[in-house]
Formats: structure tokens, sequence, C-alpha cells
């Protein structure tokens, strides 16, 4: 289907799925920043942040106004996408008030596994080949979201509406999740309570550490290799002590993988061997707990299903 990105189209001044699906999580989080105001570390930053993205999205929608075009929707809709680099690591300042459960989840682990396979996958299969597979898998999740996003801009342009939403709601699911539930996953938790510790099953209760002591721990640093390498220039970007269970690495992708393969199953085949390494890169570079992986594919199915039949229910289509 030939798509001119410049051609004015007849002005639509109504909110696209996204920009809909970004301001109510805006309003989500600003009620909770109220709620929560004396126990967050800047309450007045993230209040100044969601109101410089209420001014950047009505800015963009008067723009289209003046200038419409099917170039712009596409402005609009990655705009409102990119945002999700300032929401996740903004789940941080809220769930940072909370007593961490890390030592439940290390011990749930261990009881179910007998051992830590954050710890054991890596020495099994070592080395620079294995690293750098399952850091090109993890990495890959950026650009396979992009995308299926583009493809259905450009082949299905009747449902990148309801594909975008899906997308952004499968997110915003799984970060309302880590608010509440702090989580770290054993990339932070391991370094605090000793390596020794966390393979012998002994899982201190750390409670607030990490609302004192925020830094970023890079697991793989100076390991190498060029996917190595911007797998760490994400996490140093964007990651926090935050977010481990569900696994919205793999649960978001699996709502990638089903939009690709409503959307071509070629498509869908291509992506299949990157998917198959981001789920075991997740454990492999120890973003994640084992179960965290295991509930993120609960989380994708669960997070997909809920967030069509919101669509469906907004915007009455089927």
């Amino acid at each position: 289907m030939s798509i001119d990105l410049f051609k004015r189209r007849e002005v639509e001044t109504k909110f696209v799925a996204v920009e809909k699906i970004n301001l109510f999580y805006n309003l989500f989080t600003t009620l909770l920043i109220i709620i929560f105001y004396n126990r967050l570390n800047d309450p007045q930053s993230m209040l100044m942040g969601r109101f410089f993205i209420l001014v950047g999205t009505f800015t963009l929608i008067y723009i289209y106004t003046k200038y419409p075009s099917r170039f712009l929707v596409l402005v609009r809709m990655v705009t409102q996408m990119f945002l999700l680099n300032y929401w996740y690591p903004d789940t941080f300042e809220f769930n940072r008030i909370f007593t961490n459960l890390d030592h439940l989840f290390a011990a749930t682990e261990f009881n179910i596994f007998g051992c830590q396979p954050a710890l054991l996958f890596e020495k099994i299969l070592s080395g620079d080949f294995w690293r750098e597979a399952f850091n090109m898998g993890y990495w890959l999740y950026y650009p396979m979201t992009a995308t299926v996003t583009f493809y259905y801009y450009f082949k299905r342009p009747d449902r990148v509406e309801q594909c975008t939403f899906i997308i952004m709601a499968s997110f915003f699911l799984h970060y309302i999740i880590y608010i509440f539930l702090p989580v770290a996953g054993p990339q932070f938790y391991f370094p605090v309570i000793g390596e020794t510790a966390a393979s012998s099953g002994v899982y201190e209760n750390i409670g607030n550490y990490f609302d004192l002591h925020p830094q970023i721990s890079i697991a793989q640093e100076g390991k190498g290799g060029l996917f190595t390498e911007l797998v760490n220039l994400a996490q140093s970007a964007g990651e926090r002590p935050t977010a481990a269970f569900p696994s919205s690495h793999i649960g978001v992708s699996l709502v990638i993988m089903i939009l690709a393969y409503k959307g071509n199953k070629k498509l869908f085949v291509l992506f299949f061997p990157f998917f198959i390494l981001l789920c075991c890169a997740t454990v492999y570079i120890k973003a994640h707990y084992l179960i965290d992986a295991i509930a993120g594919f609960i989380s994708g199915l669960l997070t997909y299903y809920i967030s069509k039949n919101i669509y469906k229910i907004l915007f009455r289509q089927a």
C-alpha cells in the first residue's frame, strides 16, 4: 500500500490512541505523587516532568491541526512511545519508598530450583560467543518493537493505532506492577548480599537499601563485545534497581511477537530466534530471576488481551 507521508489530510483534533494511554498514565502517576508527596525523593521534579510531557503532547497536536499529514501522525505516535525512556526509570522513584522484596524472590527461586540460575547460566555457557548472542537478543528488543510499529504504519495503517495502543498499554500495565512491587533482580541484589550468600541460599532482607544506594550496577561491565556494550549503554542510561518481576522484556516481547504473527507471519519467523535469545538473556545477564522470566510469559499474554479489550471498549473496534 502506497502512502504519501506529507499529503495533507482532513484535520482531526482528536487524540491518537497512544496519546490517550499516555495521558491516562500521566494522570494516574500524578495522583500517586500527590498521595506519596512527603515520601518521594524529588516530587517537584516528577511533577515538572509530567507538565512538560503534557505541553509537548498538546504542542504536537496543535501543529498537526495546522499542518495535518500522515507524517505528523507518525511523529505523534513515535514521540509517545519514545517517552517510555522517561516512564521506565520513573517507576523507581515510587517503589524506592517501599521495603525491598528481593530476599523473598531469591529465596523462592532457590527453593524451586535448588540453585540460582542467574549465577549458573553464565558459567555453563561462558565465553564471548554466548555472551554476544544473548546480548544481541536482549538488545534487539528495541529494534523489534520499532519494526512492528513501522510495519503496521506502512502496511496495515488501519490497524496501526490498535497496534501501538496495545504495545504502550502492555508497557504501562507492567510499570504499574513495578511501582508497587520493589524487586530489583539479581544484577542489583546479589552484589549487595555477596555471591557466596546468594549461591548458598542465604538471603538478607536489605529493607530500604536501594533508596539510599540507587547506583546503577552493570553486571557485564568491561566484558566487551558490540552487543554487550550496547546493552551496557542502554542499562547505564535507563536502568534502575527496579522492575524485575515480572520481566517486561519477555512480557512486552511476547506482545510484539503476537502482533508480528497477526501482521505478517514472515516477520514472526524472522523474530522468533531472537525472541528465544532475548528470553534466555534476561537470566543470563542477571537482569531477572528465572521466576521473573516465567512470570513474564504470563504477564505478556495477560497484558496483550487486557490491552486489546481496553482498545475495543474505548474505540469500539473489533
